[in-house]
């Protein structure tokens, strides 16, 4: 890795995460972690932090609209509020009296693409919870336009490229595939009843992802260390990625790059933590080393742009920069106040900024092009 000066930000003896009452039942890492004590962030290598973000409690979710103008960003207790991507500033705020009564965290965050039969703006997002809602809200109104209620938790959701439809995943074996107009859910896929035919998960599900360039198919991946392929037509997943290093997803850590066909994958545990696979084949093409100094068990990974690799995640309560090329970290954020349990970019081609959730911090971050 190459290195600059570390410096820290803000020091702070903060302990790490505690989910608090109506949330026992809502495990991220599924095995509990070491409670450590922060010494307070600091950069190290080609990494600028470009503004942080306090918030008013303990952070679950974020996620950047695509035009990058305002950021999302997900609690505890069910509220989202809204931040101007510039100032920072809080401009709106979500959460009604259904919300407050489950008194159960937001899972994830999805703002609606625009479709053939809504081509303009709706400011309509989706956001799911662990009490099993699904909620379409008119976020400049500050209005729930729909509320959908699964008997699960519902962990994570994805819209296809179109925005005509869109999947939910969670505590459970279904991914059911809902039409975005309707609200109906027009196909379950699961696995089938064969315990000898692993064609579906066995565990929670954290992750699911359209293809962005393959109309109707997606992926999913969990507990269960498999990758699952599915297609929208068919109700079993039609392959998967297993094996001794299977992915381990323990949140959002599973990403397709629309220019190469390659799956990422960042897994919670000490080794094999950060890998890429053809989506074709369902190969493996490498394993990404971690730092040597920074081991960090992830939660987090993602696509930043065409050259560059995010992820984040807890032990060392890390983000970290990593090029795609050379596999070299470019630059990282450590000793954040807890483990990142979110994470998201602006997708932009040309240095896009990264958001991470770390306790009750955003942190923005860039690479630093020296």
């Amino acid at each position: 890795m190459t290195t600059a000066t570390s410096y820290h930000l803000n020091p702070k003896n903060v302990p790490t995460r505690s989910l608090g009452a109506g949330a026992a039942d809502f495990d991220l890492d599924g095995g509990g972690e070491e409670v450590k004590v922060s010494k307070g962030p600091f950069v190290e290598g080609q990494i600028k932090v470009l503004q942080i973000i306090e918030c008013p409690m303990e952070i679950m979710t974020c996620r950047y609209h695509k035009d990058g103008s305002i950021l999302a960003v997900g609690f505890l207790d069910g509220s989202i509020k809204i931040y101007d991507s510039d100032s920072g500033k809080d401009i709106y705020h979500l959460i009604d009296d259904e919300v407050k009564n489950s008194r159960l965290p937001v899972t994830s965050i999805r703002f609606q693409p625009l479709s053939e039969e809504q081509p303009s703006p709706t400011n309509i997002l989706v956001a799911t919870y662990a009490s099993g809602l699904v909620k379409f809200w008119h976020y400049s109104s500050q209005k729930c336009m729909f509320t959908l209620t699964e008997k699960r938790q519902t962990l994570t959701q994805a819209f296809n490229p179109e925005g005509d439809r869109f999947i939910t995943a969670g505590a459970s074996m279904e991914i059911p595939i809902y039409d975005t107009k309707t609200k109906q859910c027009i196909r379950i896929c699961q696995p089938s009843d064969s315990r000898n035919i692993m064609n579906g998960h066995r565990s929670r599900i954290f992750a699911v992802q359209y293809h962005p360039n393959i109309s109707g198919l997606f992926i999913s991946g969990g507990w269960d260390d498999t990758i699952q392929f599915w297609d929208e037509r068919e109700q079993h997943s039609i392959r998967k990625i297993s094996g001794v290093n299977g992915p381990h997803i323990c949140g959002d850590a599973m990403d397709i790059d629309p220019f190469h066909g390659h799956i990422l994958t960042g897994s919670w545990r000490k080794d094999n933590t950060l890998q890429i696979w053809d989506f074709a084949s369902g190969d493996k093409v490498k394993d990404v080393p971690q730092d040597t100094l920074q081991r960090c068990q992830l939660y987090c990974a993602q696509w930043l742009g065409r050259d560059m690799i995010a992820c984040a995640g807890s032990d060392n309560n890390i983000v970290r920069i990593i090029d795609r090329g050379t596999l070299n970290t470019i630059g990282q954020l450590v000793d954040l106040p807890q483990g990142v349990y979110c994470m998201d970019n602006t997708r932009a081609n040309n240095n896009p900024k990264v958001a991470c959730g770390s306790k009750n911090s955003i942190y923005i971050v860039r690479q630093d092009k020296i």
